[in-house]
C-alpha cells in the first residue's frame, strides 16, 4: 500500500511521540511505509523541522549501527512558566487546606494531562542520559514518576512503605520523616535494580527532605547512584533540606490560611537555543549508514 507524504508525515509524527527516546531506524519507516528511504528522509527533515519551530521537543538524528532517529521530549522555560503559573493559581485556593496545614492535591496529581506534563518537564531539566531507572516512594508519586519514565523510556521503580510478600526477598530499612520526624520504613524487592545501576528519584512533595533522604540511603544500599532528583513541590520552609542535589516545580508555604505558591522558575533550562543532548548528524549521514 502506498501513502501520501501527509498521510506519511501525520503517522511519523504519531510513532515518535508515543516512543520517546526510541531509536528508529530508516528502515523501519521503509518498510512501514513502503517508500525509499530518500523519501522517508525528506519526510523527517519536514517533522524535524515542525517539532523545532513549534518548540515541541527534538528529533534527532544518531549515526552509526546502532543509529536512526528518536524523538526527544523538551518543554520551553515560556511553556513550563505558563503551565505552572495555572497549577499554582489552582494549589492556592485556600478551599484546599486541611487540618495540620496539608493541602488537598490528589485531583491535581492524579490528573493524567497535568502528570503527563510534569513527567515531560523533569525529563526536559534531568540528566537522564545515563540513567537505568526512575524510581518513586509509593503512593502519590506514582503517576507523576510513571509519566517521568515514559518520557525518559526507562523503567519504573516503586519503594514500597510494606513488604510485599509476592516480590521475593526484600531488603528494608527506616528513615526519618522529614515532616514530624517519625521514624518509618520502606523496602524494596532485591530483584528491583540491576548491579551498580543509576537512578532518578522522584516523589510528588518535599518538607524537610527525610523521605527523598531515605530513598537515597536505600539506593545506596542496593550500590545504585542517584544521578537526579525530580520534585513535584517543595516547602519554602525549612529552608535547610536534609537533601541538597534536587529541583522543584512549585515552591509552597502554608501559614493558618494564608497559602503561598510559585513556580520555581530557576529550575528551568531554556531548552531551545544550540544546546544538544546528544550529537547530532544531518538524516543524509543516516541513509549514506544503511546503504
Amino acid at each position: 500500500m502506498k501513502f501520501k507524504r501527509t498521510e506519511r508525515i501525520g503517522a511519523i509524527v504519531k510513532i515518535l511521540s508515543d516512543n520517546p527516546n526510541k531509536i528508529f531506524t530508516l528502515s523501519y519507516f521503509t518498510n512501514q511505509f513502503n517508500a525509499a528511504k530518500s523519501t522517508i528522509s525528506e519526510d523527517l527533515i519536514v517533522v524535524k523541522n515542525v517539532f523545532e519551530k513549534l518548540q515541541l521537543g527534538k528529533v534527532i538524528t544518531i549515526s552509526g549501527a546502532a543509529g536512526g532517529v528518536k524523538y526527544i521530549p523538551k518543554t520551553s522555560k515560556a511553556e513550563n512558566e505558563e503551565f505552572l503559573m495555572d497549577l499554582c493559581e489552582k494549589i492556592g485556593d485556600k478551599s484546599r487546606i486541611l487540618s495540620g496545614g496539608f493541602l488537598y492535591l490528589i485531583d491535581l496529581i492524579y490528573d493524567p494531562t497535568i502528570a503527563a506534563k510534569i513527567g515531560k518537564i523533569f525529563a526536559s531539566n534531568i540528566d537522564y542520559a545515563d540513567a537505568d531507572y526512575v524510581v518513586t516512594m509509593e503512593t502519590k508519586g506514582i503517576p507523576m514518576a510513571l509519566m517521568t519514565a515514559k518520557a525518559m523510556n526507562l523503567p519504573l521503580v516503586i519503594i514500597r512503605k510494606d513488604i510485599k510478600v509476592s516480590e521475593g526477598p526484600t531488603l528494608s530499612m527506616t528513615y526519618v520523616n522529614g515532616h514530624n520526624s517519625k521514624i518509618e520504613s520502606m523496602s524494596l524487592p532485591r530483584k528491583a535494580l540491576k548491579p551498580n545501576s543509576k537512578v532518578i528519584l522522584i516523589d510528588d512533595f518535599m518538607r524537610g527532605g527525610g523521605t527523598i533522604k531515605g530513598m537515597v540511603d536505600l539506593m545506596n544500599e542496593f550500590g545504585a547512584q542517584v544521578i537526579g532528583t525530580g520534585v513535584f513541590i517543595s516547602t519554602m520552609k525549612p529552608q535547610e533540606k536534609m537533601v541538597k542535589d534536587y529541583i522543584s516545580l512549585i515552591q509552597l508555604d502554608v501559614n493558618g490560611e494564608n497559602v503561598t505558591v510559585e513556580p520555581n522558575l530557576k529550575t528551568f533550562k531554556y531548552e531551545y537555543q544550540n544546546e544538544e543532548l546528544e550529537e547530532e548528524y544531518d538524516i543524509d549521514d543516516i541513509l549514506d549508514e544503511e546503504e
